[in-house]
């Protein structure tokens, strides 16, 4: 992990931490990441050795359990999201079913842009859907800075009512600037981006300050999430892959950078994430990132050679591999498995998200699988 790790060591003449639900300053004594920081997840985040590989799996909380669509019903995942009880308990369903070794916040990256009043929703089976997108100056005007127990109230509810049941890490997230700015901008989900890469370029200024408020507004969500619970955080760039090299270091590393910046004080580990995010690896872990996660296009061994020692990696089976049958799977974990522990700081995962047709029972034996596993390494030192 990176070096603030010594802020879960106060000094003697350190002040009194502030109450448990305080929204600023140090974590508080009795906060769940010292209780569980010899959990799996938490010790392969801060790059040390772990007795069995932990695994979790991105979003595991839902799509394709049949208790969260009995429990769900139908309409706009943001209904579920803003009733805590129903969405500690979809976040709970698979760390009961699977024995994962971290929870993950069930929440969307565009609930602080919709609790702000921008007018955002997520509509079945298209996503994030915006009523006017942002097109100028003035539309700067409805992404205000988040005030999390105003705005967000009903997320933090759901974070301390998991921390106090969960006996793994939670991790919190938030959506990086740039994914976030592309939803706003395209006014919904899209392939190549065009709107926003266009306006990255031809108004630099107004992109900049864009990226400056979501940067503020992410901050915000994750600090505060950390604050009241989270033992960890993930900062979601699922579309960065769209970019080259050189725009990604020009429009997007340094309001990232920010990002991690005003979290490293907190001690928790801080992920990054992106699809098709191959060529960038390398700049995603130099903005502050203590994990990086790697999708199934880059081998874990060239990615760790990209990132660099000292951050942990994350991933990365196909999910689609999920529905090819137990052998197939098996055998992709296997290889995936020999490449991730080859050094300190490995956690596996998919490369993406669950999809909705993945079978429960394929996840349940890949988590057993992954327990099970013992490097070739480790055998031959016993």
């Amino acid at each position: 992990m990176a070096d603030t790790a010594e802020s879960f060591d106060a000094p003697v003449d350190a002040p009194a931490q502030p109450p448990h639900d305080s929204l600023a300053g140090p974590l508080p004594a009795d906060h769940p990441s010292r209780r569980l920081s010899d959990s799996l997840y938490l010790q392969a985040a801060r790059c040390e050795p772990t007795e069995r590989v932990p695994v979790w799996f991105q979003r595991q909380a839902g799509r394709s359990l049949p208790e969260y669509r009995a429990l769900r019903g139908p309409g706009s995942i943001l209904d579920a999201i803003a009733d805590p009880a129903t969405a500690a308990e979809i976040t709970l369903q698979p760390v009961r079913r699977y024995g994962v070794d971290a929870a993950v916040l069930f929440s969307d990256i565009v609930v602080p842009a919709a609790a702000v009043g921008f007018g955002i929703d997520v509509v079945p089976g298209v996503g994030p859907v915006v009523a006017e997108p942002l097109r100028s100056r003035i539309d700067l005007d409805r992404l205000p800075e988040l005030d999390p127990e105003a705005h967000t109230s009903h997320v933090l509810e759901t974070v301390r009512l998991l921390a106090a049941k969960l006996d793994v890490p939670l991790i919190g997230f938030a959506g990086a600037p740039f994914t976030v700015a592309s939803y706003l901008v395209e006014g919904r989900p899209s392939r190549q981006h065009a709107l926003t890469k266009a306006f990255m370029h031809t108004d630099p200024a107004l992109w900049h300050d864009l990226m400056e408020r979501l940067a503020s507004i992410a901050v915000a969500s994750m600090r505060s999430q950390v604050l009241v619970g989270a033992s960890a955080v993930q900062l979601f760039d699922s579309w960065a892959g769209t970019l080259s090299p050189a725009d990604y270091a020009a429009f997007v590393a340094p309001h990232s950078k920010r990002v991690f910046d005003e979290l490293a004080d907190l001690g928790v580990p801080r992920a990054h994430f992106g699809v098709g995010t191959g060529e960038l690896l390398d700049q995603m872990a130099q903005v502050g990132a203590d994990v990086v996660g790697v999708d199934w296009r880059v081998p874990l061994g060239a990615a760790r050679q990209r990132v660099g020692p000292g951050v942990a990696l994350q991933g990365n089976l196909d999910p689609v591999l999920c529905l090819a049958g137990w052998p197939t799977v098996r055998a992709a974990a296997d290889r995936i498995l020999a490449e991730g522990t080859g050094a300190p700081g490995y956690i596996f995962n998919l490369g993406h998200g669950v999809l909705p047709e993945t079978d429960p029972s394929v996840l349940e034996r890949l988590t057993d699988h992954v327990h099970a596993y013992q490097p070739a390494h480790a055998s031959q030192h016993e």
